[in-house]
Parts: structure tokens; sequence; C-alpha cells
């Protein structure tokens, strides 16, 4: 177990806490996680068994924790725990929740309500979704997920291009083609019953801890069950507290942890893009010497010269202005990118400025 908080608050990190997630959260010092995946109760509202067509049963959720009184019941214990999420929650942090038809929308009103900012919904599109035995409905081949930041303006965790790089150099969209949890993955009993009844894919999880967190930060998932959340921040270099109500899930959560073996820190490096760099002005590349002033800058063609000023401006044709307003300006354009099209002469071949930017970086001891 890692001990990790701020203000010399402890935080149980890497452990499963047996106990009710919004008493354990209130235990937890405020705004001391990174991320939230929360995979609450649905509320099924199953009163009698399901059968196939041939009279077997089905081996539904029908447990009582997912049993609630009434929908206004539901909705209190939604709001309990989401506001107690808030809490432990950093300003930057984020929050993703998955459920059916038969909750997220409550879910996602609530969340609302208590001042989260939804910034997608997530389709979860099943390659094997069980079939409707009865007939009477399209079968249910998806579920939603919302994943939602703190409030409109605040700042949150994307890692677009690993995202993009995981999708084979295209931007991620907003359903999810993957399978049900099985094989291997799935955690059974003797006998061959399933241990939990709705277990994730690992693979739902590494999606989404890839896309909204970063190495050595804390994942919080309130409602752990068979582990699947703790087991991919384990493997993904991520620290983890999982709360679950039930000791026996939580064991057998515990015992799958224990089994996963952390990636290697390199292999998780994500791909990260321009916007991820600490910003560079043009005028920091002046002062460091990486561009002297009075150095002369070209386009691409060589059909434009623009000599370099000491306060980061460049002068061209009587104009002077930042090497985007010079570089629009020349070409007769509304804007322009004044780091790929204007150059510097280096070994007798001409060279974007963009590149000087990482060795700006390195000598401030910025780099990514």
């Amino acid at each position: 177990m890692g001990l990790r908080g701020d203000g010399g608050a402890k935080l149980p990190l890497n452990r499963i806490i047996v106990g009710d997630c919004i008493e354990e959260m209130a235990r937890l010092p405020a705004q001391s996680v990174d991320l939230v995946f929360a995979d609450p109760p649905y509320n099924l509202q199953l009163n009698n068994e399901l059968l196939r067509p041939n009279n077997s049963r089905v081996d539904g959720v029908d447990d009582d924790w997912d049993k609630f009184g009434s929908f206004a019941v539901y909705d209190t214990f939604t709001r309990d725990w989401l506001q107690a999420c808030r809490r432990v929650l950093k300003s930057e942090g984020s929050l993703w929740v998955i459920g059916s038809y038969h909750n997220i929308f409550r879910v996602g009103a609530t969340l609302q309500d208590i001042g989260f900012w939804i910034l997608n919904d997530v389709i979860w599109r099943k390659t094997n979704p069980m079939p409707n035995f009865r007939g009477r409905r399209f079968t249910n081949a998806h579920e939603t997920l919302i994943w939602a930041a703190m409030g409109p303006g605040a700042r949150y965790t994307f890692n677009y291009d690993a995202m993009k790089a995981l999708n084979e150099d295209l931007q991620m969209r907003s359903d999810w083609l993957l399978p049900i949890c099985g094989g291997p993955e799935r955690l059974r009993e003797e006998g061959g019953r399933k241990t939990h009844p709705t277990q994730k894919p690992e693979a739902l999880l590494h999606r989404i801890l890839l896309a909204s967190s970063h190495q050595g930060q804390i994942v919080l998932d309130p409602f752990l069950g068979s582990g699947t959340t703790a087991a991919a921040a384990k493997r993904l270099g991520r620290s983890f507290i999982g709360i679950e109500r039930d000791p026996a899930y939580a064991e057998a959560a515990a015992a799958r942890v224990a089994a996963t073996t952390p990636l290697d820190p390199a292999a998780i490096e994500i791909t990260r893009g321009k916007r991820a760099e600490a910003r560079i002005p043009f005028g920091t590349l002046v002062e460091l010497g990486l561009i002297p002033p009075g150095t002369v800058l070209y386009d691409p063609a060589a059909r434009h010269e623009a000599q370099v000023r000491a306060d980061g401006s460049i002068a061209c044709a009587g104009a002077q202005g930042s090497i985007h307003k010079i570089g629009a300006k020349v070409q007769g354009a509304i804007a322009c990118n004044g780091w790929t099209f204007w150059h510097y002469e280096a070994e007798g071949t001409l060279k974007p400025i963009d590149v000087l930017r990482d060795e700006a970086r390195k000598q401030l001891g910025s780099a990514a």
C-alpha cells in the first residue's frame, strides 16, 4: 500500500477498501484524486427471473445491491455518491460514469444539477451483446458512458494524440466498438458461475485511462466490483483507490490485482502533440540566442525576406509585427502559422524555425 496526499493528509493508494462508497469517500482528503470511473448499480428493476426460449434461466443481475425502492430513492443515492466524488476530485480532474437506459439519463441530469460539465457521451457498442430472448424489444447492444469535467471552464486531461494513435491516426470517435468481458479475463467461481454479473472488459478501462489520465495519477473507482479499474490502473502505471461494499467481490478483485503485472514505464509513454508541449514564444528563441536579432528569415520558396528584431518581432517590406502577422501579410492571407512559414538558413539549407522550439524547451527544462 502506498500513502500520499496533500497537506500531510494520507491516501490509501493501491488499496481496495471494503465499505459503503459514500462513507469511505468522506474519509478521503478533498481534491485528492485525478480521475473517477464509476460503474454504479443500474437499478434494472428486474422483478421476475429472465428466461430463454428453452426456459433456461439467464444469469442476469438480480442482486440486492441493484435494487432500490423507487426512482426517488435511486436519485437520492445517485446525488449522494456524485457529490462525494465531486468533493474528492481535483479541480482539473474528470469523472466517467457508465450505465444503461435504466439509469444513465437520471445520472446525467443529476451530475449536471450539482455542477459537473458534460464533455462527451460515449456509446460502448458491444460486438457480442446478449440477445433479447422474448423478442419484444430491440436487442440492447450498447451502454452509455458520460465523461464530465468539474465545470464549464474547468481544465481537464485529454490525451488527444494518444487516442488518435490508438485509432490509426484518425480522430477517436464517441462510438466505441468493443466486446463484452469474456474468455480468460472473465472471473468465474468453481462450477463456472460468473464472479460478478457486470464485469467490464479491461479494454474499455484501458482506453479511458489512456484518454484522461497520466502515469502516476490517482484513479478512484467507488464501485470497484471485480476490480477492472484497479487492474487496468496498475498495468498502466496509475495509482488506484477502489471501494467495494461486497467482501466477496473485494476479495476477487484483490486476487486479480495481485496477479496483474505493471507494464514497463517506457511501454506506457503516450503520443503527445504540439498542444501538450510547453508554450514557447518566438521571442524566447531570440533571448536564448537561437535566432539572434538581425537574422534573416525566409518563406519556404525564399521569395520573401524578414529581419528578426530584438523584441521578437520581424520586419518585412516596411511592416513590423509577429511571425504570424507578417507571414499572413506577405501572403495576402487572413492568418498564418509563422512557425512553419518562416525558415532560417543553416548548413546551406532552409529549416523551419519550428525545429528550434524543442531546443528552447531543453534549455528551459520544460521538455514534455
